[in-house]
């Protein structure tokens, strides 16, 4: 007979595990509380527009064609990935305009009208970068938490730059660059992963090497295709889909996993259970007495998300824009230490129907129009708060030139820190977990195998090795292995 496995949400990392049991031999059942799979990589769709409502790129393509080998297919038999060119227009306070773009020629000339002596710094800042991500593909990327460090990993932490590896984010950036409109640029990349990068470890340089050597990628369609994808072979592999089917409790005896039980009363059976959701809500769902959940001062950011429609095209817009707030330090002490909206927050503007026609009808534009939000639980998103968020986003966006778009939408919705937490399961609607604050939340992330309790697994942004979608699918990898390794018997 086949073990058994019971995975507790349908998102990104779920389907990936389920895949990879499927190929093992196992038989697998996922759990998805809502009414479609993939989690906060989804979609929404209106009036013939259509939307992703999680993720706008990715990176590290590789890792999704190895998912998609591993279960004997191809990814570009269900996905067409497409390079962006370039990755970004930046846009700052004073009317600067900035375009980042992966091809060297087209960026230095610019880097040298900013700041000549910056170029010296932009390559040292890479090579900052290559390295840590080496480090860390031999280790960290690849290592299971539970495994005791071995001679080589610590062969290969020797190179493991000192000087600018282990200090704070920010301070490793300004000692690399002059430019405040670089600073500025750079600051970014910590919010990735939900996170400040005035509180955030130098080691996060690697999200912008990522990018920037092996590019931004866009699914032709949206990105939600690569969850179809996914449910395509998983369907075909005989994996158990079953949406609506909200997991109250895991079932234990002597500590050691037995199912779970859904809101329906339904009970299904486990030789192992995966948890793919936040890993502070574990302890609820196996019924501790303390489980008391994930302070919000431990919280990554939210985020407050506009999904527009518009009637007409708006030809001057790259895919991704960023329009950056007046005062940077100031909008993260806002974020994370007065747990408050920012008064003048930067916003993200995400127009995929610029590169991909598909998304519309005939004219018009699919905008994702998004600003960093504190995870609150108190924070009633009501629509004088949303109102008056709103009114700071738009007049950030009219300050940096944005057009005005008011009587062009067509179709909208509106995605609150408080929406996300209820969708998701999410305290706060924190997209990232924990934030990435200190070595200890960065890299001492939940381990994919519970040490409490026997055929309890965990995967997904909240576990190790940590947000992001590539990263979310090494945490499949590493957590399938586990459990290839521990429940043979």
């Amino acid at each position: 007979m086949k073990k058994r496995a019971v995975i507790i949400g349908g998102g990104l990392g779920g389907l990936a595990t389920a895949l990879r049991l499927t190929v093992n031999g196992w038989q697998v059942t996922v759990c998805e509380q809502g009414d479609t799979f993939g989690g906060k990589m989804n979609y929404w769709s209106q009036a013939g527009f259509q939307f992703d409502t999680g993720p706008s790129l990715i990176t590290m393509p590789w890792v999704f064609q190895e998912l998609f080998e591993t279960a004997s297919s191809r990814l570009q038999d269900h996905v067409e990935l497409i390079q962006m060119h370039p990755l970004a227009q930046y846009v700052y306070d004073d009317g600067v305009r900035f375009t980042y773009t992966s091809s060297l020629p087209e960026w230095l000339p610019t880097v040298r009208m900013i700041e000549p002596r910056d170029v010296e710094g932009f390559f040292k800042f890479l090579r900052l970068g290559a390295r840590l991500y080496d480090v860390s593909r031999q280790t960290f990327l690849k290592r299971r938490p539970l495994d005791r460090p071995r001679a080589t990993d610590l062969g290969v932490l020797r190179h493991l730059p000192l000087r600018y590896g282990w200090g704070n984010y920010h301070k490793t950036v300004a000692a690399h660059f002059q430019s405040p409109y670089l600073q500025q640029l750079y600051d970014r990349y910590p919010t990735y992963v939900g996170s400040s990068p005035y509180a955030a470890p130098a080691t996060l340089a690697i999200i912008p090497y990522l990018e920037f050597a092996f590019g931004g990628w866009y699914a032709r369609g949206g990105l939600y295709r690569i969850v179809q994808g996914l449910l395509e072979l998983a369907t075909t592999m005989g994996v158990d889909l079953i949406p609506r089917a909200q997991v109250v409790r895991i079932e234990h005896e002597n500590r050691k996993v037995k199912g779970v039980h859904l809101a329906d009363g339904n009970r299904l059976p486990g030789d192992v259970v995966v948890m793919n959701g936040d890993a502070s809500e574990g302890p609820k769902l196996l019924g501790e007495s303390n489980a008391q959940g994930m302070p919000s001062t431990h919280r990554s950011m939210s985020g407050l998300v506009f999904l527009l429609g518009l009637r007409r095209e708006l030809p001057g817009l790259s895919h991704h824009s960023l329009y950056f707030s007046a005062d940077y330090r100031r909008e993260f002490a806002q974020l994370f230490d007065e747990r408050c909206f920012p008064d003048d927050p930067t916003v993200y503007v995400n127009t995929p129907s610029r590169s991909d026609r598909s998304l519309v009808l005939g004219e018009g534009e699919t905008l994702f129009i998004m600003a960093n939000a504190p995870a609150n639980d108190g924070d009633l998103w009501d629509e004088e708060q949303i109102g008056t968020a709103r009114c700071r986003v738009f007049e950030r966006l009219r300050r940096s030139g944005f057009p005005d778009i008011e009587s062009d939408i067509v179709v909208s919705d509106v995605w609150t820190p408080r929406r996300i937490a209820g969708t998701y399961s999410m305290p706060g609607g924190a997209i990232y977990g924990a934030h990435s604050h200190g070595w200890r939340n960065a890299f001492l992330r939940p381990s994919n195998k519970s040490t409490r309790y026997d055929g309890l697994y965990r995967v997904g942004g909240s576990s190790h090795p940590g947000g992001g979608t590539p990263t979310v699918l090494l945490s499949a990898q590493i957590t399938c292995e586990l459990i290839q390794r521990f429940e043979r018997g």
